[in-house]
C-alpha cells in the first residue's frame, strides 16, 4: 500500500511538472515578479522528486528482472540480491520520508535564533553548545550559514544569534527543532563541580521571497544604528554600521551587524523583519498554533521540548516523540536527524 500510494503521488507530481512549465512558456511570465521565482523554485523541487522516485523504479525492475534468472542454488548471486535489496528499501525510507516536506514554505531557506534562557552565564554557554551543533548539522548538510546577529555573553557564550540556513528544505528540517532545549550537566564554571540545569530557545521561520507581499510604512519603524561588535573585516568597531529595526505596532525587533557596510546591514535586518512579520500574520490566521509569538513558554522548567543529560549519565530525549539516545556527543556535533525525522513523522500522521 505504501508504495502504490507513492506511484500515485509521482503520477500527480508529473501532471503538475507539465503545468509549471506551461506556466512558465508564457511569454509573460517573468514580467510577473510576484511569483516567478516561488514558480521556478517549485518546479525544481519537484523534478528533483520525480527525478529520485523514477530512478527508484528503474532500479525495482532491474532487480527483478535479475530475481527472474537468478537460480535457485545460485547462493553468490542470492546474497547479492539480497544487498541490493536492503540498498533500495533504504533509499525507499529515504524518499518516502521526503514527501513529509511538502509543507508550503518546506523548501525554503531557514531563519534560526537561538537566545539563553534562565541560568546566567551557564545558559550563555548552552546557547553557544546549541549554536554549534546547528552550525554542524548545516555543515553535514551542504548547507551555508548566513549570521545575521550574535551578542556574546558576559562571561562566556552568547546570549543571543541569528542565523539564515541556506539550502533546500532548510525549514522542512529546522522548524522540527522550534522550541526550548534544555541542558542538565556538572557547571563547568562552577568551582564546587555541582550539576546545573540550563535552558535556551530556539525559534525558526522560513525566509520568505522577496516579492512577498508584506506592507511596511516607515512610520512604524525606528531604526537605529550602533557600533558592531562582530565579525566583519576592518569597518568593525570603526564606524555605527551594525542596524536595529523595531517595528512598533508588533514591537518585533531584527538586527544585523555581521556585514560590512550600513547599507548592506540594514537590507538584511529588513528581510528577517519581512519573515517575521509573515511569520505573525500566518500565524495569527491559523490559531492552532498558539506556541509562536502571541504564546511562546517561558525559557525555563516544564516547558522544554527536549532534554540533553551529561550528568549523572548520558541521554538526549525530545519529549514530543519519547525519542532518545545515549550518544550525546554525536548529537552535540551535529546529529540531530533522528529527532528531527522522528518530529516529522508523528506531525504528520
Amino acid at each position: 500500500m505504501k508504495k502504490q500510494g507513492s506511484i500515485f503521488d509521482l503520477d500527480k507530481k508529473k501532471k503538475k511538472i507539465i503545468e509549471l512549465e506551461e506556466t512558465m512558456a508564457d511569454a509573460n511570465f517573468w514580467k510577473n515578479k510576484d511569483n516567478s521565482q516561488e514558480v521556478s523554485k517549485k518546479l525544481k523541487n519537484i523534478k528533483n522528486t520525480v527525478s529520485g522516485w523514477e530512478e527508484m523504479r528503474g532500479e525495482c525492475r532491474d532487480l527483478s528482472e535479475l530475481v527472474e534468472i537468478t537460480e535457485d542454488n545460485d547462493k553468490e548471486s542470492i546474497n547479492h540480491l539480497e544487498e541490493e535489496i536492503k540498498g533500495l528499501e533504504g533509499k525507499l525510507e529515504k524518499l518516502e520520508f521526503k514527501r513529509l516536506l511538502g509543507g508550503k514554505h518546506d523548501a525554503n531557506n531557514a531563519i534560526i535564533s537561538i537566545h539563553a534562557g534562565a541560568g546566567g552565564t551557564e545558559s550563555c554557554d548552552w546557547a553557544a553548545m546549541l549554536l554549534r551543533m546547528y552550525s554542524r548539522w548545516a555543515e553535514n548538510k551542504g548547507y551555508s550559514l548566513q549570521t545575521v546577529d550574535l551578542l556574546p555573553g558576559e562571561e562566556a557564550g552568547v546570549k543571543s544569534a541569528t542565523l539564515i540556513v541556506k539550502g533546500d528544505y532548510a525549514y522542512g528540517y529546522l522548524k522540527a527543532e522550534k522550541g526550548v532545549h534544555r541542558l542538565v550537566r556538572i557547571s563547568p564554571f562552577d568551582s564546587n563541580s555541582r550539576r546545573h540545569t540550563s535552558f535556551a530557545s530556539i525559534d525558526v521561520i522560513p525566509e520568505v521571497s522577496e516579492d512577498i507581499e508584506i506592507e511596511i510604512n516607515p512610520k512604524d519603524l525606528k531604526i537605529d544604528t550602533y557600533r558592531s561588535s562582530g565579525a566583519g573585516g576592518q569597518h568593525v568597531n570603526v564606524t555605527d554600521s551594525a542596524v536595529r529595526i523595531t517595528h512598533l505596532p508588533t514591537n518585533i525587533v531584527t538586527q544585523c551587524q555581521n556585514e560590512r557596510s550600513q547599507h548592506q546591514n540594514k537590507a538584511t535586518a529588513m528581510k528577517v523583519l519581512k519573515a517575521k512579520l509573515y511569520e505573525a500574520e500566518k500565524e495569527k490566521r491559523e490559531k492552532e498554533f498558539t506556541q509562536h509569538y502571541g504564546g511562546k513558554d517561558e525559557i525555563a522548567w516544564g516547558s522544554q521540548i527536549r532534554s540533553y543529560v551529561l550528568h549523572p549519565y548520558n541521554m538526549v530525549k525530545d519529549h514530543r516523540t519519547n525519542k532518545e539516545t545515549g550518544n550525546t556527543s554525536a548529537v552535540l556535533d551535529g546529529g540531530i536527524d533522528l529527532f528531527i525525522e522522528a518530529y516529522l513523522k508523528r506531525a504528520k500522521r
